[in-house]
């Protein structure tokens, strides 16, 4: 297995990160296998949706209604409703595993690899890559 920590910028907002292509850049020469893709962060997590036609504005809504960033949450410090964002990766889990197939991530047409993080307190996010081979 190789793998390797790629570091992220999510800076001060709430953030669906298409990673796909930092995803895609540590395959090299592997023509099957997995992908293994992890965050080791207690506040966020790694989902597989489609990109750029709303989706990730949706689901960053749609966790908004579920998680409201007040100060219902057991869990505080940092910024308002921080406890919410150790709830999250809960409901979007801190890892993904995508197959490998003829040297590509055989995701579906319109898939990505996002990174989703509602902790605006940390600016910057590590993301492990794990390619097993075939």
């Amino acid at each position: 297995m190789q793998t390797e920590t790629i570091d992220i910028r999510t800076g001060d907002r709430e953030v669906v990160l298409d990673i796909t292509r930092q995803c895609e850049g540590v395959l090299g020469e592997v023509d099957s296998g997995l992908l293994h893709v992890f965050v080791p962060h207690a506040t966020a997590g790694i989902a597989i949706l489609e990109t750029g036609a709303g989706s990730d504005e949706d689901l960053l809504h749609a966790l908004r209604d579920l998680l409201p960033a007040d100060n219902r949450w057991i869990h505080q410090h940092g910024s308002r409703g921080h406890g919410r964002s150790h709830v999250m990766p809960a409901l979007i889990p801190p890892y993904a595993t995508v197959p490998i197939v003829d040297g590509r991530l055989a995701l579906g047409t319109w898939q990505s690899v996002c990174l989703v993080d509602l902790n605006v307190d940390n600016p910057v996010r590590q993301v492990r890559l794990s390619v097993l081979p075939g």
